[in-house]
């Protein structure tokens, strides 16, 4: 089996009992709850990237972030012949919840980024069936059982729209 491996920068932000989240809307975590972040682009370092990204998902600026750390997982989609090795840096973040944008960027607007709606998640619903990997990550972290072994995701399903029926 081919693995194939995608490196992205997070950020973790966590506020009054609730996650920072956005709602895919293409890839293997489409339509579930991902965190804010993405891969680089040429010539950009770590924290210059979670920046962009946070902002380009969310339209909240970062006042400060801190804590960087690794974790990776292993996503094999059903019916795949080739496995993602997924290793993101996550950081913990702050708002400038006062320099941020009103709305979403052009970006999420027109769908040529693969997110749309940022929205505070609670803890207890965030679950296998509506979150991806890095948030059940993110959620164990934040309730003290931080997952350090290569957690291994096989026959993942990639959830589609429901049809709304005409």
């Amino acid at each position: 089996m081919e693995i194939k491996k995608h490196f992205g920068v997070y950020g973790v932000c966590f506020q009054d009992g609730k996650l920072l989240c956005i709602e895919k809307t293409r890839g293997p975590y489409q339509h579930r709850f991902d965190l804010p972040g993405g891969s680089q682009e040429i010539g950009e370092g770590l924290t210059e990237t979670l920046q962009r990204e946070v902002l380009e998902e969310t339209g909240y600026t970062l006042r400060h972030y801190s804590n960087p750390r690794i974790y990776d997982v292993l996503v094999q989609e059903e019916g795949k012949d080739f496995a993602v090795h997924h290793i993101m840096a996550f950081y913990d973040i702050v708002l400038d919840l006062e320099r941020s944008q009103k709305s979403l960027p052009q970006e999420v607007l027109d769908g040529s980024n693969d997110s749309a709606n940022a929205i505070w998640l609670p803890l207890e619903q965030m679950t296998e069936e509506n979150a991806s990997p890095l948030v059940l990550k993110a959620k164990a972290e934040l309730l003290g059982f931080p997952e350090l072994e290569l957690t291994s995701y096989r026959n993942w399903k990639v959830k589609h729209a429901k049809s709304t029926g005409s």
